[in-house]
């Protein structure tokens, strides 16, 4: 292996991400950096293009757009408010109540919008203000809601599993999805416990219990938005459609939803809906497309052989190997985005994972889980930032309180890492995976 080749590689990423360069283009540039420190000039450039090209020359990205443009419709369409009425209906009579329903609201919506981002500001600007009428400290529920807007990032439908099953070689999507379920409800049961023991202690209100009448009525108006995660599922499940054909049907049931039933997104709104998904999709899929460059010229400097055979100098025990990668990746989640974060590290890790015995399935859910946790993490924690600017407070006041709930949701990652069953039974019970 040629160390300089690796240095120029990871140095000059390194440098371009400290000037500002935007993500896609510091990977594109390392890249062809380090390709041209064995390769001519102009050969490096078409390898570099050609892989890109090739990067997103796929069939299963259409889901990407297809289920950006869904949320984006769903996330227009008052979905949130119902979602939030549904959970107040179902653990309103918990400790601190309010701050429960903030975190099943976003696993709710998560799983629905399929972004982290959109959940924390569409779920924390309705929360934020009722939370502080109550009572609570803007930090506290600041905090909560940060900690929990990824778990829609696992419960599905996910973009970021759709991208790691194009970086690890087509892993089933279908798989991938119901592998995030269990996965996704123990990261927002964790949060629950730990907002119930801080709830009990601080003496936070209990919401009135709701008579059945409400609930069936809250149940109802939320019902056909949490039926797309059934068509989609179900649809998936029972092979009537592949992964990619159920993300244009979320568009069309979305559509339908939002627009002829709800009636909360109007014809004039939806070219800008339709725009705003086209610029998402858009950073999506030129990141996609740099990273298949970096990973030839990770893939070329024999890096993955390195990186294997150094951990297993550490120790050959593939529990303690699976530990040093969760350690890693909660590192390179504190300063790296998922998406790149998943594109980067998906062909270094997952050759040792495979070798080890571990199941590129549960390896997906482990990378997710784990870089989930890094968007609420300083200093570049995208779900951080929004979830302070929504809960108008300053990422200073609301570490404290994400300390405890940091720390439940790494003992929940540790929970998926080393009981792969969380992660394989359903899809080996629905799929016979």
């Amino acid at each position: 292996m040629d160390w300089q080749v690796v240095l120029a590689l990871f140095g000059s990423f390194a440098v371009l991400l400290a000037l500002g360069v935007p993500v896609s283009f510091a990977i594109s540039l390392s890249s062809l950096l380090a390709i041209m420190m064995t390769l001519p000039m102009e050969t490096a450039i078409t390898v570099v293009a050609q892989r890109m090209a090739a990067g997103v020359d796929n069939f299963s990205l259409l889901a990407i757009p297809f289920f950006i443009l869904a949320g984006n419709i769903m996330n227009q369409g008052g979905i949130a408010t119902r979602l939030i009425n549904l959970a107040k209906v179902i653990g309103g009579r918990l400790p601190g109540s309010l701050v429960h329903v903030n975190i099943m609201a976003n696993m709710f919506f998560g799983a629905i919008s399929g972004s982290a981002v959109a959940s924390a500001a569409a779920v924390g600007g309705t929360m934020a203000p009722m939370q502080k009428k109550e009572g609570y400290e803007p930090e506290y529920s600041a905090a909560v809601n940060i900690a929990s807007c990824p778990t829609g990032l696992l419960i599905p439908p996910s973009n970021t599993l759709i991208v790691y099953s194009l970086v690890s070689g087509g892993t089933s999507i279908a798989a991938l999805f119901l592998a995030g379920y269990i996965p996704g409800i123990l990261m927002g049961v964790s949060l629950m416990i730990v907002a119930a023991i801080i709830a009990k202690r601080r003496g936070y209100p209990i919401s009135p219990r709701p008579t059945w009448n409400e609930f069936f009525i809250t149940l109802i108006r939320a019902l056909p938005s949490l039926m797309l995660i059934v068509v989609i599922m179900g649809g998936i499940i029972a092979g009537i459609f592949t992964a990619t054909e159920a993300s244009a049907i979320a568009v069309l049931y979305s559509f339908v939803l939002a627009v002829l039933i709800y009636r909360e997104v109007s014809i004039t709104k939806l070219p800008k809906i339709i725009l705003d998904s086209a610029v998402t999709t858009s950073i999506v899929l030129l990141l996609i497309g740099a990273s298949m460059g970096m990973s030839w010229a990770m893939a070329n400097a024999d890096l993955p052989y390195l990186i294997a055979d150094a951990l297993m100098v550490v120790s050959e025990n593939p529990l303690v190997i699976l530990l040093v990668i969760n350690i890693i990746l909660l590192l390179v989640g504190t300063f790296m985005d998922m998406t790149p974060a998943i594109l980067i590290f998906t062909p270094i890790f997952l050759p040792v994972a495979q070798n080890m015995g571990v199941d590129p399935v549960h390896f997906g859910i482990i990378m997710t889980f784990n870089l989930a946790i890094g968007i609420c993490t300083p200093p570049v924690g995208s779900a951080l930032f929004v979830g302070c600017s929504i809960g108008e407070v300053s990422i200073n006041q609301v570490l404290k309180p994400l300390v405890p709930m940091y720390c439940a949701l790494i003992i929940a990652l540790m929970l998926v890492t080393f009981m792969p069953q969380l992660s394989l039974w359903l899809p080996q019970m629905l799929l016979s995976y």
